[in-house]
Order: C-alpha cells, then sequence, then structure tokens
C-alpha cells in the first residue's frame, strides 16, 4: 500500500509500507507495519555526536512546527554512519535511454558530502548495503490541487520493514530511503535537489518557509546552502521519540 504526500512546489514525498521479511521465521514474516507498530514504544534515542555538539549561536530558530508526524514518531537514524548509495544506472528520459554521467555522479556525491560536515554518512558502492539509495530517474508527475500536471524535480519516499531476529524472538522496525532525481536536473540545480531531498531523507519530514533554507519547499534562481535553520530543526526532530530502532520481543 502507499500513500503519496504531496506539498506545494516542485519538491515532494511520499510514503510506502510493505510487510515484514523474515525466511527463518514465518509468524514473523507475517506481520504487518501495523501490527508491530501497536506494541512497540515511543522512545529517544541518544543524539548523534555532531547533533549532541551543536549550539544555536546564531538565533536562527527552527522550523520545527512545520515537520509532519508520522505513525512511527520522528523518521530518525540510530545506527552510525547511514549508508548511501548513488546509482549510476541508465535511466529512461522520456523515450530514450540515458547513462549517468561522471559529472552527475560526481556533482551529487558533493551534496552528500555536504551533508557528512554535519551528521555521520556514508557512500557505499553496493545498493544492498544502503539506508539510502539516490536514483537518477523522472519521479511521477505531481497533479496540483486544480487538477494540473506538474513535473517534479525530484521525489523522497520510504518504505517501512522488519529486521528480525529469529534466535531472540524479536525484531525491530526500521525504514530506508529512495531518493529519485529527475535526469533534467544538472549543476547547481542538480545539487540543491540532492541536498533537499537528502534532508527529507536525514529526518526531516516537511518544509521551510524561509528560502534561505536548504528545505525551502520550492526550488529558486540561487539555491540555499544547509543553515543553520535546517540543523537547529533536524536536531529537534533528533530530540523526539520514535518507534524506530528499538528492539521489541515477538510472541509466538
Amino acid at each position: 500500500m502507499a500513500l503519496s504526500i504531496l506539498l506545494g512546489g516542485n519538491f515532494s514525498r511520499s510514503v510506502a509500507r510493505e510487510g515484514f521479511v523474515n525466511n527463518d521465521r514465518p509468524s514473523v514474516r507475517d506481520l504487518q507495519p501495523e501490527e508491530l507498530l501497536e506494541i512497540v514504544p515511543l522512545q529517544a534515542h541518544p543524539l548523534p555526536p555532531a547533533l549532541t555538539e551543536r549550539s544555536d549561536t546564531s538565533g536562527s530558530g527552527d522550523y520545527f512546527d512545520r515537520i509532519e508526524s508520522t505513525s512511527v514518531g520522528a523518521l530518525v537514524w540510530s545506527e552510525f554512519p547511514v549508508k548511501v548509495y548513488i546509482a549510476s544506472d541508465v535511466t529512461a528520459t522520456g523515450d530514450r535511454l540515458t547513462a549517468s554521467s561522471p559529472s552527475w555522479d560526481r556533482t551529487v556525491a558533493e551534496a552528500v558530502s555536504e551533508w557528512i560536515a554535519y551528521f555521520p554518512l556514508e557512500i557505499v558502492d553496493r545498493r544492498e548495503l544502503a539506508d539510502i539509495t539516490i536514483e537518477r530517474k523522472r519521479p511521477p508527475p505531481q497533479r496540483l490541487p486544480n487538477g494540473d500536471i506538474r513535473a517534479r524535480s525530484a521525489l523522497t519516499q520510504y518504505q517501512l520493514y522488519a529486521r528480525p531476529d529469529g534466535e531472540n524472538a524479536r525484531a525491530m522496525l526500521c525504514h530506508r530511503f529512495e531518493v529519485t532525481i529527475n535526469p533534467t536536473q544538472s549543476g547547481d540545480y542538480l545539487r540543491a535537489a540532492v541536498r533537499h531531498e537528502l534532508g527529507h531523507a536525514l529526518g526531516i519530514w516537511g518544509h521551510s518557509p524561509s528560502e534561505t533554507d536548504a528545505l525551502y519547499f520550492s526550488q529558486t534562481q540561487t539555491p540555499a546552502v544547509i543553515s543553520d535553520g535546517d540543523l537547529n530543526t533536524l536536531k529537534r526532530i533528533y530530540e523526539q521519540p520514535t518507534r524506530l530502532g528499538w528492539w521489541v520481543a515477538i510472541e509466538f
């Protein structure tokens, strides 16, 4: 089942849910996310070191009041570094197939590195290792309230899944993200799109009302870099309780 969440501007997000996978224990495999959500309590994880040490000396404030709630609580990571895979695949662009170029890969990696300065991330070379995957493909179009259709520059979505521990009869509710970047994006706009969408994948599940923040709800002629407002908001999010990342016993 998928639930699309669309906001103003070219940036949007969606959420997808999937059943749990565990080939060793069918009773865990048959669990649905809603069932586990009922028994996993909301708890706050310790802050990542970089956020623990952060203090707002600029007085920039935050836009935490713009962050949307989810059924799992805060969309935070609790195991570090968070692993990012940059997909360098042949991509359908309209009626043509195009391959990502070294410059595309380099620009995306540079945008990821901007966040590494503030958050523990690691770029990996295998898709199956990734917590966050960045894809170069055209996102589905966005339908506006008036019925018009508009192309998206990017889309971020997440999936819930269970990490089973059959020996100890327990499971952990986890999530993974996919960031889809339109192949038409290049240069500073590509970098801005990745910077913005990666902010969502790190837990900023909402948009800033200020053009000076990387998580501003729309593209601008002069894209903003990661701001104090973005980082202040991220820290407040990581102080919130979540159902993600906690082991819970399963009775069979």
